[in-house]
């Protein structure tokens, strides 16, 4: 029988965990502002479970820049990867180092700086007065952005449990941010490109315990429609049978959480077909124009990843219950198989 879903609003700082490294069960139900603590995370007696990150995408007119530093307790990923949207050449540097010490990942959300340091890459994000700002380098690219937070921005934070009887060993606390606006610039061999207003960047940050193997459906976009500010999250797989989603709308700032486990209908064996997310809260179309395919196999870790940047039509009901369209804003939409 599913899980009934926990639609519990948390809008009081709470921790992640206990004091003896599980999941604090007050910690379930979602937030519209970042109020867990996740220092409990890595902690001691579950190594080789515990997963931290942070992810940015950043969509402009010319150019798609994606960043990651993370953290999977036996080694660390970090990339930068940047394609150019008029030539579709792709310019991407991964680096794999065992163990830990070349990321630095905050105790929780907006605590501290993230870095990343090896002799290919660094990266550097930190928290300003009007946003985050976004520095990385590697060879051949380098970026320098500031993904802004406007006045009352909100986003979605989420806690998923993997239950196991009556125990919670493995779950995950999320925040989704998107619709922030981007400015700055994108060096690549050298020249300079300017990051004007409409860009958009989209926050992926995580801290948890996860199982071994999990497939995921990941969904981000950002945009104007009609004057405002559209900004959509969605998610599935992970999540589903949880008692937890990850889906939402963002309309000028305010976020309406969807509480509904939408269907995700697409091609596995085609992905650039289009991709239709629906249900009663939502009628999406997503048409994809780009796809970035990665596929790591490490004897026993493994990653396959298909991420389609493309355009959104459709709507989704905010809490209102009004039909809100997102026509012609741009994200994209992901299936991630993982072996951790």
């Amino acid at each position: 029988m599913p899980t009934p879903l926990i639609e519990r609003e948390i809008t009081a700082h709470v921790s992640l965990t206990t004091p003896t490294g599980m999941l604090n069960r007050e910690a379930l139900g979602w937030s519209r502002t970042p109020v867990h603590d996740t220092s409990g995370i890595p902690g001691r007696g579950h190594w080789g479970r515990n997963k931290r990150w942070e992810y940015w995408n950043v969509m402009t007119p010319s150019h798609i820049v994606a960043v990651t530093v993370s953290c999977v307790d036996y080694m660390a990923l970090h990339e930068l990867w940047v394609l150019d949207r008029a030539t579709g050449d792709d310019i991407g540097t991964t680096v794999i180092s065992p163990g830990g010490r070349s990321a630095t990942l905050a105790s929780s959300l907006g605590a501290g700086p993230t870095r990343a340091r090896t002799r290919r890459i660094t990266v550097d994000i930190d928290e300003t007065f009007d946003g985050t700002r976004l520095r990385a380098s590697t060879p051949r690219v380098s970026i320098d952005l500031l993904a802004g937070r406007p006045e009352a921005h909100e986003s979605l934070g989420v806690v998923v449990p993997w239950r196991l009887g009556d125990e919670i060993p493995r779950f995950q606390y999320t925040v989704k941010d998107v619709a922030r606006p981007a400015t700055g610039t994108v060096t690549v061999d050298g020249v300079a490109h300017e990051v004007p207003t409409g860009s958009w960047a989209v926050l992926d940050h995580g801290r948890g315990r996860w199982p071994y193997r999990v497939r995921w459906n990941w969904a981000a976009a950002s945009g104007v429609v009609d004057g405002r500010v559209i900004g959509l999250q969605l998610g599935a797989k992970w999540t589903d049978g949880s008692g937890a989603t990850e889906n939402a709308l963002l309309v000028d700032g305010r976020l309406s959480k969807i509480s509904e486990e939408l269907v995700w209908d697409y091609d596995s064996e085609q992905f650039m077909r289009p991709w239709h997310v629906h249900g009663t809260s939502a009628d999406l179309v997503f048409t994809p124009f780009y796809d970035k395919h990665s596929h790591t196999n490490a004897l026993v870790i493994s990653s396959r990843t298909d991420q389609l940047f493309g355009v959104w039509t459709g709507w989704v009901r905010d809490e209102n219950g009004t039909r809100v369209r997102v026509d012609g804003i741009e994200g994209f939409a992901e299936e991630v198989l993982n072996r951790w």
